[in-house]
This record gives structure tokens, C-alpha cells and sequence, in this order.
């Protein structure tokens, strides 16, 4: 089994108000997405997206591409063999990672067939910036210089750095490639999702490959392993995973037809503004300020079932 896993700068581009300068109109989340405009969602890419059904339910994966190329190939051809099916979550930890692959892993005779997937993928652990869309934060972060969105997903970079790279960040649901000690020795098979707070530390360590859009409920149910750092004891312990499929392999009648909210939008900005300054009647104070793994980017349900997915916190 593969080992388990101070300066704020402001961001580039900063759209951050005072709190008495906060944009009138629509204040709360609800109200925002309520009056977001079709244009302000995307579909995801259905070869992009990964569904992962437990007995308790569905998770679904969007996968980044853009930022870890080839571990999102090998997960490709990984689902496409139906490796997964029938393996096991073998790691619950508690306010830290959810973690499945082949229990027999280390073993030469037991461990299942990665069939032509790669054994050993380089570390992608950061991108060219200039490679990728970015949307700032305007507040500012201890782990990087800038950090925002980028189609979605949480990221960082090193701004006016020597590299100039731009990396996913370890923010709640996202999912990560588990790899030995060597940084190159991880290959897709092994799948975590962060299930607590931000580990942070994390980034830029470890191969980010997306993040989950919805089912995060069903993860956080999971028994907790009693074992070292959460690991399941026994073969009876670990919750079976029925099948992990990809989107683009089922037919339209069995995708579950979700949108997530664009984060280069007025809408998104709207949004942002509205998580720092919250002003509904409950709140006593405005922050005037937010971290970048607190604040959402809403998944809904196509048109015709606008229920957004997960909460208002």
C-alpha cells in the first residue's frame, strides 16, 4: 500500500471593496445564483467526469486535464478496464482524506492488472501559469503569492516568480493521486479525497487530478478506520466500490446532468463579494475577507431542476 499521504499578499487584479463600497443588488448566495443567467454555467466535459458508486451512493469527479495530463489519461483507461470495480475504500480518516485502490497492491502476485496503463507517471504537481485561465482572490493566502480559480477549480501560483507556475490547491473535495516516497511514483490507481480541512501543505506535493462536484455527503458518512491513520484492519472493514465509470462511456439517459457555476463570470464575482461581506440579517460582523478553499463554486442540476448542489455554510 502506497504511504499516505508569513506575509498575505493581495492577489493580481484584485476586485476586493471596502465593506461600504459592496455592490447593491442580490446579497445572499441564493439570491445570486437565483439571478445568474444560463451563459454563467458550463457543462462538464462528459470524458472529464467520473462517476464512483459506493453502496451509499454516487460521487462525481470532474478531473483537470489541463493540470495533470497524463495521471487523467491513465485514470481514463483505468475506469474504461473497469479496474476499480469490486476494489475497496481502505482508508477513512477523520477529518483528513477518504482514500481506495487494490488492498493487494504490494503484492506482485495478488495485486490487480493495470492492463496498458502506465505503472510510474511524472510528478505534475504545477503547470506554466500562462497555460491556464485564473481568476484572483483578492484576499490573500500563507501557501501562496496569489491563489483564485481556475474553470473551477481552486489553484495557486507563484505570481512574479522566477517559474511562474500555477498549481491546484488541496481545498476541501479535491482528489489526488497517492504515491510513495519518490515523486514520480504514483500512476492514477491509488484515489484520495479531502474530506477536511484544507491540508494545504499538501500542495505542490502530491498530483492533484480534480475534484469532486457532488456526493461529498456519501463520503463524509463512511465509517472511520480504526487503523494508523485511518486505515481500515480488516478485509471486512473496507466499504466495496460498486463501479467506476466515466460519463462519456454511459449512455445520456444514465449521466446525471449537472452544471457548475463559471468562475469568470460577474456572477462569480458577485458571489465572492456576497462570501466575504455576508449580509444577512444574522451576521454581526463582515469579515470583509475569505480563504479560498470557504468559498463555493455552486453545482446545480440543468434547467429544468435548478436545485443547487450543497449548502450555503
Amino acid at each position: 500500500m502506497h504511504k499516505p499521504l508569513v506575509v498575505l499578499a493581495l492577489a493580481a487584479g484584485s476586485m476586493a471593496l471596502a465593506a461600504d463600497d459592496t455592490p447593491a443588488g442580490p446579497a445572499t448566495l441564493a439570491d445570486i445564483l437565483a439571478a445568474s443567467i444560463d451563459t454563467d454555467w458550463r457543462t462538464p466535459d462528459p470524458a472529464d467526469t467520473l462517476y464512483l458508486d459506493l453502496d451509499g451512493g454516487r460521487v462525481i469527479i470532474e478531473l483537470a486535464p489541463d493540470f495533470a495530463p497524463r495521471h487523467v489519461a491513465n485514470i481514463r483507461h483505468l475506469a474504461r478496464r473497469r479496474y476499480w470495480d469490486g476494489l475497496a475504500i481502505v482508508r477513512v480518516q477523520e477529518n483528513y482524506v477518504v482514500q481506495w485502490g487494490d488492498p493487494e497492491a504490494e503484492s506482485p502476485e495478488r495485486r490487480r492488472s493495470l492492463g496498458e496503463a502506465d505503472r510510474h507517471l511524472p510528478a505534475e504537481f504545477a503547470v506554466p501559469a500562462s497555460r491556464v485561465p485564473f481568476t484572483p482572490l483578492p484576499d490573500g493566502d500563507v501557501y501562496a503569492p496569489e491563489v483564485g480559480w481556475s474553470q473551477g477549480f481552486p489553484v495557486a501560483r507563484d505570481g512574479a516568480g522566477a517559474e511562474n507556475l500555477a498549481w491546484l490547491a488541496h481545498c476541501y473535495g479535491a482528489v489526488g493521486a497517492g504515491r510513495d516516497d519518490a515523486p514520480d511514483s504514483s500512476n492514477g490507481s491509488e484515489l484520495y479525497v479531502v474530506i477536511g480541512h484544507s491540508p494545504r501543505h499538501l500542495d505542490r506535493n502530491i498530483t492533484l487530478v480534480g475534484r469532486v462536484l457532488q456526493g461529498m455527503e456519501v463520503l463524509g458518512a463512511l465509517p472511520r478506520g480504526r487503523g494508523a491513520m485511518g486505515f481500515y484492519e480488516s478485509a471486512g472493514e473496507r466499504i466495496p466500490i460498486r463501479s467506476v465509470r466515466l460519463a462519456a462511456d454511459l449512455p445520456d439517459s444514465e449521466r446525471v446532468p449537472l452544471q457548475v457555476l463559471r468562475t469568470d463570470t460577474e456572477t462569480f464575482k458577485r458571489l465572492v463579494e456576497a462570501r466575504r461581506n455576508r449580509r444577512e440579517e444574522w451576521f454581526v460582523h463582515r469579515a470583509g475577507r475569505i480563504e479560498l478553499c470557504n468559498v463555493p463554486v455552486p453545482v446545480r442540476l440543468k434547467p429544468q431542476d435548478r436545485d443547487v448542489a450543497g449548502e450555503d455554510g
